[in-house]
C-alpha cells in the first residue's frame, strides 16, 4: 500500500512559532513500523498547497495520515484533508497526533475517514493491512471511524508495552528536510525520545493524560544505538521529563561518554530533580549537555500551587546556580495569568531581570496560561474561555478574560520578552559567540535574519493584536 504521512507546519503569526521546527519524529517512528509491514511510505514536511498537489498526482497514495499534535494545527490539518479529497478522491484519509486523540470530534468531518487515538505505531500498521485485505476496520483497537451514524469507537489500544521493540524512526524519509530543522540557534538539529509520560499531574498539561498517568522508558543501550545513526550535531531529547529515572539517566551519560559521541545536548527537567541530584548534570555536562528547559511557571509558590506544580520557586532558582555553576544554558519558563495586572506584570520582569543579573547562562520565555483541550485546567474553568478559534491556543494569546484591556495585557505581555529577547540583546549575548562556535555546522546569515525576524515579533505587542484581529475581529488596534 502507498502510504502518505504529513505533518502540518504553522506559516503564520507571532514569532514563537519561527524560533523553532523541530523534525516530525511521531510520524518518522510510524513510518519506520509501516515500513516494516513493507509498505510505501513517504512524509511530507514544510508542504505548500502546490507541493501537496504535485506529491498527490505522482504518488498517488492508498491511504493519507495527518498528523494533528497540536490544537492550533486543526484548521491546517483539515484544510490539508480538503485538498487530498478534492485530489484523490478514492484516497482514504487518517488523522492522528496528540490533539486529535483528546479530541476526536474536530475531526467529525466528512474529509476524514479515520481518528489514531494515542499511539500510532501499532494501530496505523494494523489499519493498513486491514484496509489492503479488505477486512472489517472495527476489529482494529484504537480507532475512531466516521461513519454516515456518526463517530464509532473500535475500543482502546493498550499503549505500547515496550518502547525498545519499535524501529528506530525513518530519518531517511525526512533527508530533503533535515537541514532546516532548527531550535534558534541550533541547527541542523535532531530529536530522539528515550521515554514517554510524566509522574506529575500539572493542571495545564495534557501529555499524562495522553498517556494514561503511565510513565515508559527506553533502556540506555538503545540510546546510544539510536545516537550513533544520528549525523546532526545537536540533539535535543524530546521527553517530557528527562531525568524521571535517575540511574538510567546516569547510565546513559556514562554511555555517551564512554562511546567518544561528540554531540551538543538538551533536555526537558524539573528543578527539584536537579536539586537533589546535582551530579547528574554534571555527568550529563562532561557528555556534551548544553542547554535545559524548566518549568519555573511562576515567581511565588502560591502560584505554583494553583498550577499543581508540586515544586517551589527555592528549587527553580538552586537549580538555575547548579546549570549555571557547570555553563549549563537555562532556557526558563514562566505562565502569564490573564488576571495580570500592569503591577503583577512589573514584578515579573523585575524578577526575571534579576535572574539574568545573577546567571549568566539563562533565557526567559514566557506563555500565556491557557486550558488546553484535555488539561486538568480546561475541566477547571473551561466554562471561561471567550473563544473556540483554535488559531488562538498557540499559548501567546489570551483565550481567557483579561483583567487589562486585551491591547494592555499584549503590551506587557510583549515586554516580558523584551527583558531578554531584544534584537540588540541577541546580536550582543548570543549570536556572534554561537557564530564562531558554529563555524561550518551550517548557520547562515539568512537563519540569524529569521531568528532575529522573530525576536522582533514577540517583543512587539502590535503582532499580536493583529492576530487576535484577524482570528477574531474583536477590537480595532490601538
Amino acid at each position: 500500500m502507498r502510504i502518505l504521512l504529513v505533518q502540518p507546519r504553522q506559516q503564520r503569526g507571532v514569532g514563537f512559532r519561527r524560533l523553532s521546527v523541530v523534525e516530525p519524529l511521531a510520524v518518522e517512528t510510524v513510518a519506520a513500523c509501516l515500513l516494516e509491514g513493507q509498505h510505501e511510505v513517504r512524509i511530507l514536511d514544510f508542504f505548500t498547497f502546490p507541493e501537496l498537489r504535485s506529491l498527490l498526482a505522482s504518488y498517488k497514495p492508498d491511504l493519507c495520515g495527518i498528523s494533528c499534535g497540536f490544537t492550533i494545527d486543526v484548521y491546517k490539518c483539515l484544510s490539508i484533508a480538503k485538498e487530498i479529497r478534492n485530489s484523490l478522491p478514492q484516497a482514504k484519509i487518517m488523522m492522528g497526533g496528540h490533539h486529535a486523540s483528546m479530541c476526536p470530534q474536530d475531526f467529525q468531518k466528512e474529509l476524514v475517514d479515520y481518528i489514531v487515538v494515542g499511539e500510532g505505531e501499532e494501530t496505523t500498521p494494523e489499519l493498513a493491512e486491514c484496509l489492503e485485505r479488505g477486512g472489517d476496520l472495527r476489529e482494529v483497537q484504537g480507532l475512531i471511524l466516521n461513519l454516515p451514524e456518526g463517530q464509532q469507537s473500535t475500543g482502546n489500544r493498550l499503549a505500547v508495552r515496550d518502547l525498545g521493540d519499535m524501529p528506530f524512526p525513518a530519518r531517511h524519509l525526512t533527508e530533503q528536510y533535515r537541514k532546516d530543522y532548527y531550535l534558534t540557534f541550533w541547527r541542523p538539529l535532531a530529536s530522539l525520545e528515550t521515554a514517554r509520560g510524566c509522574p506529575f499531574r500539572c493542571n495545564y498539561c495534557s501529555v499524562w493524560k495522553f498517556y494514561k498517568g503511565k510513565c515508559r522508558t527506553r533502556s540506555p543501550e538503545w540510546t546510544l544505538e539510536a545516537l550513533k545513526q544520528i549525523k546532526e550535531y545537536y540533539i535535543m531529547f524530546t521527553d517530557d521529563n528527562f531525568l524521571l529515572d535517575i540511574p538510567r539517566a546516569e547510565r546513559m551519560a556514562a554511555l555517551v561518554k564512554e562511546s567518544g559521541i561528540k554531540k551538543a545536548f538538551f533536555f526537558q527537567a524539573r528543578s527539584d530533580t536537579i536539586v537533589r541530584h546535582p551530579e547528574v548534570m554534571k555527568t550529563w555536562r562532561e557528555a556534551g549537555l548544553e542547554n535545559i528547559f524548566i518549568g519555573f511557571e511562576a515567581i511565588d509558590d502560591e502560584a505554583l500551587a494553583s498550577l499543581n506544580k508540586k515544586n517551589g520557586v527555592e528549587n527553580n532558582e538552586n537549580a538555575l546556580e547548579i546549570a549555571n555553576a557547570l555553563g549549563v544554558g537555562v532556557t526558563a519558563a514562566f505562565i502569564v495569568d490573564p488576571q495580570y495586572s500592569a503591577a503583577e506584570f512589573e514584578k515579573l520582569r523585575r524578577y526575571v531581570r534579576r535572574l539574568k543579573d545573577n546567571f549568566r547562562h539563562m533565557i526567559p520565555s514566557f506563555s500565556v496560561l491557557t486550558p488546553l483541550p484535555g488539561t486538568d485546567l480546561a475541566h477547571q474553568i473551561g466554562d471561561k474561555i471567550t473563544t473556540t478559534n483554535y488559531e488562538l491556543f498557540d499559548l501567546l494569546h489570551s483565550v481567557l478574560p483579561t483583567n487589562l484591556s486585551l491591547p494592555d495585557f499584549y503590551k506587557e505581555f510583549a515586554s516580558c520578552f523584551a527583558v531578554g529577547y531584544t534584537p540588540s540583546r541577541v546580536l550582543k549575548e548570543g549570536v556572534w559567540p554561537l557564530l564562531r562556535n558554529l563555524a561550518g555546522r551550517k548557520f547562515t546569515p539568512r537563519h540569524l535574519g529569521r531568528i532575529i525576524d522573530a525576536v522582533k515579533m514577540l517583543t512587539d505587542s502590535r503582532m499580536y493584536i493583529q492576530d487576535h484581529q484577524e482570528a477574531q475581529g474583536e477590537f480595532a488596534s490601538p
